[in-house]
């Protein structure tokens, strides 16, 4: 049986965080002065920052915590081509040209991926794998027809087939060969020491607050410092830098991973269900030993169930499909999806060749942060790419973007009338330690949580980018907003935006002074 007591009850880490440790840098204090200034330090910024200093640009690189500690370090790791059923859906909003040009990209994504770690002999555990969507019921085998057909619109090698390694039967199954797997910080870890030898400034626990554009230059305002550059590439998970209105063009979602030791043969390959729930399984071979890892439980950020229900799911899932198991890791990331499935990339306005962005990856920005950084180098270098116009953060394909607008959005407005008209119960001395409760305090709506300490910590539950009522995340200790996905520690300072400020913090028994940017 897999071992079930308090496995979900320590600290989430992934196993990629767990088994490599990247160097440590020091925040900016003070101003300095820079050509490109590349926000976020997650493999999209790294990898921009490595091609813009190869080729001789004076580049600096920042970070709003650690390097690679948002999404990056909490991925699957997949390198694909194949984003589930997302050929057939490009096909009927933007057209055939638009698809096979956004298989192209990820292709050359891969391909730039695998050039380089092997022109370069880096360790990562790169080892190239099929990718296989697969379908457990008639309806979802009818989808992965149709997306067949879309390959062979598009001139995607793929096979239709029934018959997969996989312990449990499925309809059919739609295999895109020649995809990879690897350990994503392993490969940073090279990338981060390249940029140390050409002698590439970086930052850690720097946030960017905001860009002031001057006639010459662009000044970006930190909270210690300044950097004064010609360009700004934003490539932190969700821009800070929000005057296009990105919040409203992109919806968080949540997922997660359990890593589990098996005695049993890894399968071939790396999956993913072409329905609900989504599971994505692949194997990892890692200091010689053999992993096999579960995703899926994907849900809006806000709006899910207790996050130990989603761990429990999936590891009955594994117990079930894959027999004994070993629960040695478990976490969770956050995406953000744009509306119409294509990432934006590019300048964040037609006009403006200096303020850049890439967003909005929702799966699979492995892949898509290589591309992100060849177009983002390219605009800066004044160079043509073939993908400016299908990633471009300024278009607007009506068929599929207004329609998931309208949906998005009063979705939205659902969550933040039903957090008004909530009625929380008073505040009292018998919550327990490691538990929270949103609580009436003085006639306000808190937040109270009290630590494994007996430390108790209260917040304001209105998340302040729009006036939403924040959720506790319990397996993430987070107030998690359900509008647009920002996320806040117990303390109420920011983990993720589009929220500029943090929670206002009423009292902490837990070493927080009041904050006194706090607004009343």
């Amino acid at each position: 049986m897999t071992e079930k007591q308090n496995r979900f009850s320590e600290e989430t880490l992934s196993i990629w965080r767990d088994t490599v440790h990247l160097p440590a840098f020091s925040p900016l204090k003070g101003a300095c002065a820079t050509d490109v200034l590349v926000v976020g330090a997650g493999i999209t910024g790294i990898t921009t920052a490595y091609m813009l200093a190869k080729r001789g640009v004076q580049v600096t690189l920042i970070d709003a915590s650690k390097l690679a500690s948002g999404t990056t370090g909490y991925t699957t790791a997949k390198i694909s081509a194949q984003h589930g059923l997302i050929y057939d859906h490009l096909i009927r909003s933007m057209g055939e040209e638009k698809a096979a040009l956004y298989y192209q990209a990820n292709k050359e994504g891969l391909h730039w991926i695998g050039n380089h770690i092997k022109e370069n002999d880096l360790h990562c555990d790169f080892n190239m794998q099929p990718s296989i969507l697969y379908a457990t019921s008639d309806k979802e085998a009818q989808d992965i027809e149709k997306e067949k057909k879309a390959y062979d619109q598009l001139g995607i090698l793929g096979t239709l087939t029934d018959s997969v390694p996989l312990p449990f039967a499925v309809k059919n199954a739609l295999i895109m060969p020649g995809q990879a797997q690897f350990h994503p910080l392993m490969y940073l870890h090279e990338l981060i020491a390249e940029l140390v030898k050409m002698n590439v400034p970086i930052y850690e626990e720097t946030l960017a607050e905001t860009i002031e554009e001057k006639e010459t230059e662009r000044q970006v305002k930190t909270k210690n410092g300044s950097i004064s550059c010609q360009h700004v590439l934003i490539c932190s998970h969700f821009p800070f830098y929000d005057y296009r209105f990105y919040f409203a063009r992109m919806f968080p979602e949540r997922s997660y991973l359990l890593a589990c030791e098996t005695d049993g043969a890894l399968p071939d390959g790396m999956y993913l269900s072409a329905g609900n729930p989504k599971r994505s399984i692949r194997g990892l071979h890692l200091n010689q030993k053999d992993y096999l890892l579960i995703g899926g439980e994907n849900h809006k950020t806000g709006r899910g169930e207790s996050m130990e229900r989603h761990y429990e799911r999936l590891a009955d899932f594994a117990e079930k499909q894959f027999g004994q198991t070993k629960i040695v890791a478990h976490w969770s990331a956050q995406d953000f999806t744009t509306l119409d499935q294509v990432p934006y990339i590019g300048r964040m306005t037609k006009n403006n060749p200096h303020i850049l962005v890439a967003a909005g990856f929702h799966k699979w920005g492995m892949t898509t942060s290589t591309i992100a950084a060849q177009i983002l180098t390219d605009i800066v270098l004044e160079q043509a790419n073939p993908y400016l116009a299908l990633f471009s953060p300024s278009r607007f394909e009506a068929t599929s973007m207004l329609a998931s607008f309208l949906v998005e959005n009063l979705q939205v407005a659902g969550q933040l009338i039903k957090g008004k008209l909530s009625r929380p119960v008073p505040l009292s001395d018998e919550l327990q330690n490691d538990q929270a409760v949103i609580a009436e305090l003085h006639g306000e709506r808190v937040g109270a949580y009290r630590n494994e300490k007996g430390e108790l910590t209260v917040v304001d539950t209105t998340c302040p980018h729009l006036g939403c009522e924040v959720n506790w995340n319990e397996g993430e200790k987070s107030w998690d907003c359900p509008c647009h996905g920002s996320r806040f520690k117990a303390s109420g300072e920011i983990i993720d935006g589009p929220a500029k400020d943090p929670l206002k913090l009423f009292f902490s028994e837990a070493g927080h002074e009041k904050r006194a940017g706090n607004k009343e």
